[in-house]
């Protein structure tokens, strides 16, 4: 038996993979979704999505990319796992993603097909979106000059193409290397971390969602905010270790004093 079946739980409900049956809605989610998607239904070009670590970035790209309807988008992800790219790699890429076919070698034929491929799609209805993920580690003047020639390109009703940059902080000095991208942003959007209330909706939620009832008590709840300081990746890892944790001393519910201890083992301190 493991903690699944000990709280009749029918499956783990604070994994960190991004999995879109677990997206908790908070207010500050679903502003950002009704935005983005404005930025990308009226072709603003360049809209940026910005957040602390673990404050839902990632989820928040994937629900978008989810709630784009594929009968008015042409729609796709990119997430950036280092930070050695080329900014002939990155159109080459997205002349992929965009769908070219037979994508050429030469920069500047590359940029010929992904011009005809957008009139293309915009041409048929579609508005076409590329969400980049990461892009904090795109951390080069030259790739941000591509991005800008990409915005460049344009209709009479708005922009050929259309990014969603997510990324750290550290995305505005990343910005900043090409001035005049940095104008062109239509949005900015800043996500923080959860408030209590919303700590504790999010677990219940979850909690739900995995077929359970209420297992932490009030107490338990207000130490995981305690600890977690509303970061949603540090929620999930609190609340799985206390699980596991509970399980192992055959509690029926989580308290606080598990909490701590689980505190203890992460190496977690409240700021001061």
């Amino acid at each position: 038996m493991d903690y699944l079946r000990y709280y009749k739980l029918k499956e783990h409900p604070f994994s960190n993979v991004v999995d879109n049956k677990f997206y908790y809605n908070s207010d500050q989610h679903a502003e950002a979704l009704t935005k983005l998607k404005y930025a990308m239904d009226s072709k603003k070009g360049l809209a940026v999505v910005i957040g602390d670590i673990g404050t839902g970035k990632t989820t928040l790209a994937r629900r978008l990319l989810e709630e784009l309807d594929e009968e008015h988008f042409e729609a796709t992800l990119l997430v950036v796992i280092h930070s050695a790219v080329s900014s002939d790699w990155l159109l080459k890429k997205f002349a992929i993603q965009f769908g070219v076919e037979s994508v050429k070698e030469d920069k500047v034929e590359v940029l010929g097909q992904i011009y005809n491929r957008l009139l293309e799609i915009n041409e048929s209805g579609r508005k076409a979106v590329v969400l980049i993920d990461e892009v904090q580690m795109l951390n080069s003047g030259e790739i941000m000059e591509e991005f800008r020639g990409l915005l460049n390109m344009e209709m009479a009703d708005g922009k050929m193409a259309n990014f969603v940059f997510f990324g750290l902080p550290e995305l505005e000095d990343v910005l900043a290397l090409d001035e005049p991208l940095k104008q062109r942003v239509a949005m900015r959007i800043r996500l923080h971390s959860l408030s209590e209330d919303s700590t504790i909706d999010y677990i219940r939620y979850r909690l739900n969602v995995a077929g359970s009832g209420d297992i932490f008590t009030d107490e338990a709840l207000s130490r995981i905010y305690y600890f977690s300081r509303g970061i949603p990746r540090l929620i999930n890892t609190i609340c799985d270790n206390a699980l596991l944790e509970g399980y192992l001393m055959k509690r029926e519910r989580i308290d606080e004093g598990i909490i701590d201890t689980v505190a203890v083992d992460l190496g977690l301190k409240p700021e001061t």
